[in-house]
């Protein structure tokens, strides 16, 4: 998805192409998760002759929300909090991480 909200429209190839260097699938791996994709609607094509142009019908924004509310529901019950304790105790954040966090809690509550 990343390849064809960068640079679209994108032929298989172009997509095969530009993954190369990011991941060891083989390109029939990539057409399959392309024909997938079409098939749940995060994208389309156009078609000229022989040759498929992909697009993604899905803004990065909707599909990182959507996958975002699919992980919370999976791994911790849709609860928010559990996810943000594990995330505050396991990571280090800068003293500029941790007032724009406190920020965005601050706007939260108004």
């Amino acid at each position: 998805m990343k390849v064809l909200w960068a640079h679209s429209p994108c032929t298989a190839n172009e997509v095969i192409e530009a993954m190369q260097d990011k991941t060891e699938w083989k390109p029939k791996t990539i057409r399959t998760l392309l024909n997938r994709l079409v098939q749940k609607q995060a994208l389309s094509f156009s078609q000229e002759n022989r040759i498929y142009a992909y697009f993604p019908i899905v803004s990065e924004a909707e599909c990182v929300k959507s996958e975002t509310q699919s992980f919370l529901k999976r791994i911790y019950g849709g609860a928010f909090k559990p996810l943000l304790v594990n995330f505050l105790k396991d990571e280090q954040l800068s003293a500029e991480e941790i007032k724009e966090l406190k920020n965005i809690l601050d706007d939260k509550s108004k």
